[in-house]
């Protein structure tokens, strides 16, 4: 296979970008296909959401080496950033002096080795690969590549409000009162929609934790807005996190939001909650009832936040080797499993653990990590780092070690917009108790008794 041919980069956010500039520093030629109009469309998306880790810790060192040049500084490196400050200061310049190595309006609908499908093995790996995506005017194109690195991430595919994995019946047809997003409660429009409303928020990770605590903010101002937060387990004491004792001072503090809001009265938790089926109610509210047949009392809107999961479906013609649990790499799948790990205790790793058994494709960043929901910036940059060394032949650099991540907790997520909080992701545990209204205190936290695992 020809070493003139691209690397073909699926994605320009933080890893996809991160993996550009780390092939630039090495020599090689990037191509990066974005599929928004501009860099970072997905963290665009949640701009509004402050991330839990700070400056200087998503920020990339071959990036921030490219930027050097232009003038670039740095922000504050101990300041936090939104969705939107990484995505103006950081990752839209990134790929401004990228140039015309980013494509955008960019979408990869497929890839393949050149001229072979998934069953035909002669010549397989002596094969470039096909890289075919439509542009922004619907026209079809395809590029060749030598190594394809897919940094597309897992934003577009939101997992539903039902406990199986697949919608909720009716989840469908009650879709203009639900969402699977963050509310910007900044926006005037969005703040309507839930201002003295009742909200269920259906989740246990940092993104539930965050809208429990933007509800409660609401709550203060707009009397008759309460939440429902609805889990599929039990509340233990460490649901919220590791609060003071989090590395991640940010990551602890949002866990410790989302309890005072429940303390405080603003939010009641239905535990041991598995959806089921939504229906609306005579008068058009919606009624969610439980696997065991639990009815809950109406709420105006659903807030689902119950992780994401990666799209595979372009890659299909490509041989992967992915965990049956997790979709994740298989040498990755056992480091990364939620039942046993928090993003503190993941050994980092690079190329061989990002492997398949068609070589020189790479799943990079948040895709990389399938279903599982403890990803950090800091991991995605290591990631593009070992696989880019690989790419260039450099396997002592490739198989070297260079992150040291935080510990304590178990993480994944944003924090809230407009204060320097941050989340831990403490997800559904495999064995929930009956479900049962409370009120969450110190105490009843307590009381609960829960295995806090990460299998739904």
């Amino acid at each position: 296979m020809s070493d003139q041919l691209p690397v073909v980069v699926i994605g320009a956010g933080p890893a996809g970008l991160a993996a550009a500039a780390h092939l630039v520093e090495r020599g090689i030629e990037p191509l990066v296909l974005e599929a928004g109009p501009a860099a970072a469309a997905a963290v665009r998306e949640w701009g509004h959401v402050r991330l839990f880790s700070t400056w200087g810790e998503v920020t990339d060192p071959a990036a921030e080496k490219l930027l050097a040049p232009t003038g670039w500084t740095r922000p504050d490196a101990a300041t936090y950033p939104s969705g939107a400050d990484w995505a103006e200061f950081y990752l839209q310049p990134l790929a401004d002096i990228l140039g015309e190595r980013v494509r955008f309006g960019a979408r990869v609908t497929g890839v393949s080795r050149a001229g072979r499908d998934r069953v035909v093995d002669t010549d397989r790996d002596k094969q470039p690969f096909a890289v075919h995506f439509t542009t922004a005017d619907g026209g079809e194109q395809r590029v060749v590549a030598r190594t394809v690195i897919d940094a597309s991430g897992t934003w577009t595919a939101p997992s539903p409000a039902g406990a199986g994995g697949l919608p909720a019946l009716g989840e469908k047809a009650a879709i203009d009162h639900v969402t699977y997003r963050v509310p910007d409660l900044g926006d005037p429009a969005v703040r309507a929609r839930y201002a003295g409303k009742r909200t269920a928020v259906i989740g246990s990770g940092a993104s539930a934790f965050t809208a429990l605590a933007g509800l409660a903010d609401l709550a203060r101002d707009e009397p008759g807005t309460h939440a429902v937060w609805i889990v599929r387990r039990g509340i233990s004491a460490s649901t919220f996190g590791g609060g003071e004792a989090d590395e991640l001072p940010a990551r602890g503090a949002l866990g410790l939001a989302a309890k005072a809001a429940v303390d405080n009265g603003h939010a009641d938790a239905v535990t041991g909650f598995r959806t089921e089926a939504i229906a609306r109610d005579t008068d058009g509210r919606l009624v969610l009832t439980g696997e065991d047949g639990r009815r809950l009392d109406p709420v105006d809107e659903v807030i689902v936040l119950t992780g994401l999961r990666p799209d595979l479906g372009f890659l299909s013609e490509i041989r992967l080797g992915l965990d049956e649990r997790l979709q994740a790499p298989v040498a990755l799948a056992p480091l990364i499993d939620p039942n046993q790990h928090s993003c503190g205790t993941v050994y980092p790793h690079g190329h061989r653990e990002l492997s398949h058994p068609e070589g020189d494709i790479y799943l990079v960043g948040m895709k990389s990590y399938g279903r599982a929901p403890t990803f950090l910036a800091m991991t995605g940059y290591e990631q593009v780092r070992s696989v880019t060394a690989a790419i260039a032949g450099d396997l002592e650099a490739a198989d070297r070690v260079e992150l040291i991540l935080p510990e304590t907790g178990v993480c994944s997520g944003s924090g809230l917009a407009g204060t320097p909080a941050a989340g831990a992701d403490d997800q559904e545990g495999c064995c929930a108790p009956a479900p049962q209204l409370v009120q969450i205190g110190v105490t009843a936290a307590a009381r609960e008794g829960s295995s806090s695992g990460g299998c739904c």
